[in-house]
């Protein structure tokens, strides 16, 4: 490690493809994605497919694109989405939802991005002319801004069931669902079985450059691949990077649990310093969040600070600080990155 190398905790978006991940990519096997003739795409999507548990899955340049096509495809205007407050299809899609779809939202204030039943249900529009439809319901999995929560399995099948009994869309957000999995020993086909539909990010964790995979029937994947021409996603000899997503489930997938143990690292060694409150003390998954009550010291203050010792974190809602762990960053980087929060915060107290 050289002196002046920087410790990226900003986002797991921040991976570099291995050399490894480099060499798959240059070997693969390519055709035309368009004309269904890419076979590494084919097999990328087969594969995903299957670890979700679904008929059909479809390759796309981001999990942006998985929620946005999905809202399309099970929407129509009007028509209203409920999920956690703070879900990434809610305040992190530049409002692509009304957008494109015209649907609305409405965010259930609830603790670390889980919603109950009781939860979702009160917010379930009754049938009136003066009302829009409640068509859907959003599970995030993990859920970001809940400090990378985990989603227990007997809570999906709870909600799923609630609301298919409501004729609802069930629709996982599922990013980081793969830390969810690792997490929770749970294959990752359980959690996505009471879903309709799910997605699976390639370019956080899993350390691929670019692309996610939504999955479900057979027919909603045809109708997705409508919206996929309609909106340029065709990517034509896309098993280039499509590569990259079968090497990281080969090679991955296990070594997430790396991850989680330097999150947790992480909030051991920051928790006690003074003037910093976790809002997750005991970090589920890869994901850190915490407070600086330092007077005259503002969470922009801190990540300057920090980035002026080469790592960076960032600010989000509410005026913390998150920073996620990811396969660029080792145990002895998180180390690095607490003594350096350390030095900024003993320069204003």
């Amino acid at each position: 490690m050289t002196r002046n190398r920087l410790i990226d905790l900003y986002s797991d978006t921040g991976t570099r493809p291995t050399a490894a991940m480099r060499q798959a990519i240059a070997a693969a096997e390519v055709g035309d994605e368009q004309r269904g003739e890419d076979p590494t795409t084919n097999a990328l999507q087969e594969r995903v497919a299957d670890l979700l548990g679904k008929e059909a899955a479809l390759f796309l340049p981001s999990g942006t694109m998985c929620n946005q096509i999905a809202l399309l495809v099970h929407c129509r205007k009007g028509d209203e989405v409920i999920g956690a407050e703070h879900t990434h299809i809610f305040t992190s899609e530049a409002g692509g939802g009304s957008a494109f779809a015209g649907v609305q939202t409405w965010p259930i204030a609830c603790t670390n991005g889980i919603f109950s039943v009781e939860q979702m249900t009160a917010v379930i529009r009754e049938p009136s002319r003066h009302s829009p439809v409640t068509r859907m319901v959003v599970i995030e999995q993990s859920n970001n801004r809940g400090g990378g929560s985990v989603w227990p399995v007997a809570s999906i099948a709870a909600v799923a069931e609630a609301a298919h009994a409501r004729d609802l869309i069930v629709h996982m957000d599922g990013a980081r669902l793969l830390n969810a999995a690792v997490a929770a020993g749970t294959p990752a086909k359980e959690m996505a079985k009471p879903c309709d539909t799910v997605w699976l990010d390639m370019s956080k964790g899993l350390g691929c450059p670019i692309g996610g995979v939504l999955a479900g029937p057979r027919a909603f994947i045809d109708e997705a691949w409508r919206w996929k021409q309609r909106m340029g996603g065709a990517m034509r000899q896309s098993g280039i990077v499509a590569a990259a997503g079968l090497y990281a489930l080969d090679h991955h997938v296990d070594r997430l649990a790396e991850d989680h143990a330097n999150a947790a690292l992480l909030a051991e060694r920051i928790g006690g310093l003074k003037g910093i409150r976790l809002m997750n003390p005991r970090p589920e998954t890869n994901i850190v969040y915490f407070d600086v009550d330092v007077p005259g010291l503002t969470p922009k203050d801190v990540t300057a600070g920090l980035l002026a010792q080469n790592v960076r974190m960032g600010t989000s809602y509410g005026g913390m600080i998150r920073a996620v762990t990811h396969l660029d960053v080792s145990r002895s980087d998180i180390e690095t990155a607490a003594e350096a929060l350390g030095r900024v915060l003993a320069r204003k107290s």
